[in-house]
């Protein structure tokens, strides 16, 4: 069998366009660089995962129903292994080479398919792109970028499709945002910039 190859761009190109910790709302600066043909390309994941020179492409896409947020714990089958037991509200992955073959934007393509494997998605949405995650204090954050997406749905209508999904559904943003230390890295970061979001003006 194959080894699984993932989309990935040079870590210095990203580097290059303005490095960060954390979640940047500019997506305008980062996403056409980033994901300009000449500048992706498919490695093997298994050497992407060891190999800091390359950012991963993550879609991170968050199901949102007015206040409530879907929500997850990552099962014992999760691929990465790094992130098991954790929560999160981010339902993605990687970008393979079936994606590309397709024809049209791989990525876009590989984010629709990674949210098709994972939930039902069963009421329509509204899709906007609200940022980027760079998280270079841990080992998984070293080789991941991720693309935050909100998806806002017209009704509370998502389950789990993928069975590592577990103890899935929609909480509150306030209530999640409480327990946010039990949640990975990147779902905090998306978690307080939504709550950034709700917050009145002054």
């Amino acid at each position: 069998m194959n080894a699984e190859q993932v989309l990935v761009v040079p870590t210095a190109l990203f580097h290059e366009a303005g490095r960060f910790q954390g979640l940047s709302r500019d997506v305008d600066r980062y996403l056409p660089r980033l994901l300009a043909p000449p500048n992706v390309s498919f490695i093997a994941r298994a050497a992407a995962e060891q190999d800091p020179g390359f950012k991963q492409i993550i879609p991170y896409v968050v199901m949102r129903w007015r206040d409530q947020v879907f929500h997850y714990r990552r099962g014992q089958g999760t691929t990465e292994a790094r992130l098991r037991a954790l929560r999160s509200v981010g339902v993605g992955g990687h970008i393979n080479p079936c994606d590309h073959a397709a024809g049209g934007s791989p990525y876009r393509l590989g984010m629709l398919r990674e949210v098709e494997e994972e939930v039902f998605v069963e009421t329509g949405y509204r899709e906007r792109c609200v940022g980027l995650i760079n998280d270079d204090a841990t080992p998984v954050g070293q080789v991941h970028l991720g693309i935050v997406h909100v998806f806002d749905l017209d009704e509370p209508r998502v389950r789990r499709r993928e069975a590592d999904l577990i103890h899935s559904g929609f909480a509150p943003l306030a209530e999640l945002l409480a327990a946010r230390e039990e949640f990975e890295t990147w779902s905090q970061f998306v978690l307080e910039e939504l709550t950034r979001q709700h917050q009145p003006e002054a």
